[in-house]
C-alpha cells in the first residue's frame, strides 16, 4: 500500500514539470495580419527581434531587416542630421527617429524620421504613459524603396486624414522628394525655388537643397539649411516660440 500510494502523489508532479518545461506559445504576427491596435501592441511586444512593425487601416505590415546602405541607410543618416541642425538652432521643436505614433484605433506608424513641437507650443503630439507619441507629428519623414511602396498610398491617406500638417516623401528608385503639405484636408505638392530648394511652411527655416540631396552632399544641405537658419522667417518663428 505504501508503494501505491508513493507512485499515485509522484504522477501529478511529473506531469506538472512536464507543463512548466513547455515553452509559451507566442501569438502569430504576420504582414497582412488584421488586428486592432491594441492587439497589434500586444504581438508586437511578444516578438523582441522584429526591429520594425507598422499598423496601417488595421492591417500589419513587418519591414524586413536587411537595410541596403545607399537606398535606406545613408539617405537616412543624412536627413536626420539635417533635422538635428535644425532642432538645434529651434527651441520647442523636437525631433524623433523611428519612434512609434499611435495615430487613432487602427493605426499606428514608426516613421523614419519626425518633427514635433512641444504641445505647450501648439504641437498635436503628447506622449503616452509608455512613452510613445499620440497624434499626428507636425512633419514626417519617409525614405521609400520607390512609388509603389505602401509609404505614397496607404500611408499617405493616413497620415492626410489624422492631419499630419507635413510629410516628405523619398523614392530612392525614382530619385523624386515629394513634400506634401496639407491645405483642407488633401495633400497638395510643394514645389522647390528656382535654386531647388524646397522650404517648409510649418517649420520657418527648414530649407532643403534637393541637388545636394540626391548627390550625396550633407556639407551642401547643411550649408543651405543655414541659409534658412539666419532668414528673418526662422528669426520671427523662434521669437514667437519665445514669447509664448
Amino acid at each position: 500500500m505504501a508503494i501505491k500510494q508513493v507512485e499515485t502523489i509522484r504522477q501529478p508532479q511529473e506531469r506538472q514539470v512536464e507543463r512548466l518545461d513547455q515553452p509559451e506559445e507566442r501569438p502569430p504576427f504576420n504582414t497582412g495580419d488584421r488586428l486592432s491596435r491594441a492587439e497589434f501592441e500586444r504581438r508586437y511586444e511578444a516578438y523582441p527581434e522584429i526591429k520594425k512593425a507598422e499598423l496601417i487601416e488595421g492591417v500589419v505590415y513587418i519591414m524586413p531587416s536587411p537595410v541596403r546602405f545607399p537606398q535606406h541607410g545613408n539617405p537616412h543618416f543624412e536627413l536626420i542630421g539635417w533635422l538635428s541642425v535644425y532642432c538645434a538652432a529651434t527651441p520647442g521643436v523636437l525631433g524623433g527617429d523611428n519612434t512609434t505614433v499611435q495615430l487613432d484605433l487602427e493605426n499606428e506608424v514608426q516613421p523614419d524620421a519626425l518633427l514635433r513641437l512641444k504641445p505647450e507650443l501648439g504641437g498635436s503630439t503628447r506622449l503616452t504613459e509608455e512613452g510613445y507619441l499620440e497624434g499626428p507629428p507636425e512633419l514626417v519623414v519617409e525614405v521609400a524603396a520607390s512609388s509603389a511602396a505602401y509609404d505614397l498610398h496607404d500611408k499617405r491617406r493616413v497620415y492626410a486624414r489624422s492631419g499630419v500638417p507635413e510629410y516628405l516623401a523619398v523614392q530612392m528608385y525614382e530619385k523624386r522628394l515629394d513634400w506634401f503639405i496639407l491645405r483642407e484636408g488633401v495633400y497638395e505638392t510643394l514645389a522647390p525655388d528656382e535654386k531647388g530648394v524646397l522650404r517648409s511652411q510649418i517649420f520657418p527655416g527648414l530649407w532643403l537643397d534637393t541637388a545636394a540631396f540626391w548627390q550625396g552632399d550633407l556639407a551642401a544641405m547643411l550649408a543651405t539649411l543655414q541659409e534658412g537658419l539666419a532668414s528673418a522667417e526662422h528669426t520671427d518663428f523662434v521669437n514667437t516660440i519665445q514669447a509664448k
